[in-house]
């Protein structure tokens, strides 16, 4: 029997009610569902709403259905609707009258956003450690391949060589960031609607305080309109998912490409590779392919939220049934592939002699050629000029700048000095980026050191 049963003189159909349950998705929370329960008892004992001996009855009967679920004992029986209904009318079977006043004071409104901002903590928690290890990896890999050097490019085009130690640190920055994303919707979620009831209140003197305390809330959310239909810490975190697989998917793509015969960059493990039912040599990247390909229905989850509380009205709507799914399908789509990552990272060949070799191609020397000529008095925009005018020669020719002779670059132009073949040498133009984030290695050692003390800074506070 339904719990507003008493209004009705008629139950919904099978279809109907299979349709309008929320139990095979709201199961997962039935931990939180549980504490929050047990939480509003004690206060109501405390308030002297119901009795002492009402409250440990229901505590008591409370663990033993959590035990029961925990072990798989537990039948759950999709008449029942949602958790709270499943839960409920188990213990009510089992105590009696005292698991009867469980409720007094409550609704379901309050009792489900409670249960979604505590399970979203979870899961915040959860994707922040999770965060912490594949930064972690990207770390050990950089310090590991210090010194390789690649071709940093813009619009997928030779642009100048940085070292790949530098490069991984992007992504180190980017998942920094999405550490902060995630940090920030584990602060929004961190805030008690228990006690606000449907959506005005009740005449009970309900002690919210108390109960926030109790589940481990940062405070209470002053407003019960609010408490039971703001979901905005769920968007927070699929956000926060979505904009997290994107990063993931940025740097698969990547990674698919340096594994492939026309870069040759890296070497994945055969852990994180398939192979081909027809074509026996290959070895394909479909890890790193099934995560680029997984941000999409992250995305999808975030944009599904979005719209279904668009032009919701105040308060609760049967409508929000549908903001736990999504979210929960996000979070742990991420947390697998932030797992996925972590162990390609860790696995994966550097190919620096490939890496290199492919450094030397497509003038990645010009813009420190321009410099020299800047350094020396021609106003950029002239050195620019005859930098191109050298590397239009170059193409005729079919050779690179390091093939001119000094007499080439003294037609181009007499500033140039014998000395030019410095500012040719790889070495020599990655280690003169020393400014503050510049791939030189100074200023990489530097960066480093940040990252690290970042990472440690982020895994003592939730990682």
């Amino acid at each position: 029997m339904a719990l507003w049963s008493g209004r009705f003189e008629q139950g919904v159909d099978a279809f109907t009610q299979r349709f309008g349950a929320s139990l095979p998705v709201d199961k997962a929370m039935y931990k939180q569902d549980i504490a929050g329960s047990r939480a509003h008892a004690n206060m109501l004992a405390a308030q002297g709403v119901i009795a002492e001996d009402d409250a440990a009855a229901i505590s008591a009967g409370l663990e033993k259905i959590e035990h029961a679920i925990d072990a798989g004992a537990f039948t759950f029986d999709i008449n029942d609707e949602d958790i709270h209904m499943a839960v409920e009318k188990v213990l009510t079977a089992d105590i009696g009258t005292a698991g009867a006043r469980l409720h007094t004071g409550r609704s379901r409104n309050d009792q489900v956003a409670t249960d979604a901002r505590l399970f979203a903590k979870g899961l915040c928690l959860e994707l922040m450690a999770h965060n912490v290890s594949l930064r972690r990896a990207l770390v050990a890999k950089a310090e590991d391949e210090f010194g390789c050097i690649m071709p940093g490019y813009t619009h997928l085009q030779h642009a100048q060589p940085v070292l790949f130690s530098h490069h991984m640190l992007a992504y180190f920055w980017m998942l920094t960031r999405d550490f902060g994303r995630l940090e920030s919707a584990l602060q929004a979620a961190d805030v008690s609607p228990l006690g606000s009831a449907a959506l005005a209140g009740t005449t009970y003197p309900l002690d919210r305080e108390m109960t926030a305390a109790e589940l481990g809330f940062a405070g209470v959310i002053p407003n019960s309109l609010d408490a039971v239909s703001d979901r905005d810490f769920l968007l927070d975190l699929d956000y926060a998912c979505a904009v997290s697989m994107m990063h993931l998917s940025r740097l698969c793509e990547e990674i698919i490409l340096w594994s492939s015969s026309e870069f040759g960059f890296i070497t994945l493990s055969d852990q994180y590779s398939t192979g081909s039912s027809i074509m026996p040599q290959k070895k394909n990247p479909d890890f790193a392919e099934l995560i680029r390909g997984k941000s999409g229905r992250v995305v999808g989850d975030l944009v599904a939220l979005l719209v279904t509380m668009k032009s919701l009205p105040l308060a609760y709507n049967k409508d929000l049934q549908e903001d736990k799914e999504g979210v929960i399908d996000a979070a742990h789509t991420l947390a697998d592939c932030l797992v996925c990552m972590e162990g390609m990272i860790e696995t994966m060949r550097v190919n620096e002699d490939a890496m290199r070799e492919q450094a030397k191609k497509g003038f990645l020397a010009a813009t420190d050629v321009a410099d020299y000529l800047a350094k020396k008095g021609m106003p950029f925009r002239e050195a620019h000029e005859v930098v191109g005018n050298l590397v239009l020669t170059c193409e005729k020719r079919g050779c690179d700048l390091d093939d001119l002779t000094l007499a080439d670059f003294k037609a181009a132009s007499g500033l140039f000095e014998e000395d030019i073949t410095s500012a040719l040498d790889l070495e020599s133009i990655v280690a003169a980026r020393t400014t503050i984030g510049g791939t030189g290695h100074e200023a990489v050692h530097v960066q480093l050191a940040q990252a690290k003390e970042t990472l440690e800074a982020d895994a003592q506070r939730h990682g």
